[in-house]
């Protein structure tokens, strides 16, 4: 699977990327906005990548066809999800990662951030990646293949941020708390930070994602 995306450079000739996965319904364009609202350093040259997630069809949504990363057939507590579509969406991101590579940035220079369904699948590929990333950003999300996902040794001090909604009645609180423990269980240290809102995104988010980037990617002033 081949993905279309929006791509944007903070400067030319840019060394460090963050690959942004929107989450269901909608599209690359959800999270575009926020490159200028983080408020990188002058002179930093980032790519940002906007992925469009495909058309399927979802079964909580009547069937109707969507962007999706993946199918959900139960909104349950534990989400009763279509884990092999979601691994393919992994595969087309583990792409654009190796691609990004191939165009000469460090893979130490590429973060992963994901919303909701797309933070499934920022889970699914940073764990499993073979290339050392930079980082995860983790927004809303759940760790869908905590039973199934084949992590690989080369991101096992992969640095993890855990963001979530306080009053999130869409991804329930407790499932980021739930993905933190199982992090932690497997040895990773995920910083984990909550807000007062609903399943969405803050200011005060946002500038907590803004020092994360500029810490793994050593952006400075």
């Amino acid at each position: 699977m081949t993905l279309n995306a929006i791509i944007k450079e903070t400067a030319p000739n840019p060394t460090a990327c963050v690959i942004w996965l929107h989450g269901l319904g909608a599209n690359g364009h959800d999270f575009e906005p926020i490159v200028p609202e983080l408020g990188l350093p002058a002179g930093s040259a980032v790519r940002f990548i906007f992925p469009h997630a495909p058309q399927i069809p979802v079964t909580i949504n009547g069937g109707h066809r969507m962007p999706a990363w993946y199918d959900i057939m139960a909104m349950n507590l534990d989400r009763e999800v279509d884990e092999r579509q979601l691994r393919a969406s992994a595969r087309a991101i583990q792409g654009i990662i190796d691609q990004q590579i191939a165009e000469g940035i460090d893979s130490q220079r590429i973060i992963l951030a994901g919303f909701s369904q797309g933070g499934a699948v920022a889970y699914e590929t940073a764990l499993s990646c073979e290339h050392p990333l930079a980082g995860l950003v983790a927004m809303s999300t759940y760790l869908a293949t905590a039973d199934t996902v084949q992590r690989h040794q080369a991101n096992h001090s992969l640095p993890i941020k855990v963001m979530h909604g306080t009053r999130d009645a869409v991804v329930p609180l407790v499932l980021a708390e739930r993905a933190c423990e199982q992090l932690q269980q497997w040895g990773y240290t995920p910083e984990f930070h909550s807000y007062s809102m609903e399943h969405s995104v803050c200011a005060a988010e946002i500038a907590d994602i803004s020092r994360f980037l500029c810490e793994c990617l050593a952006l400075h002033q």
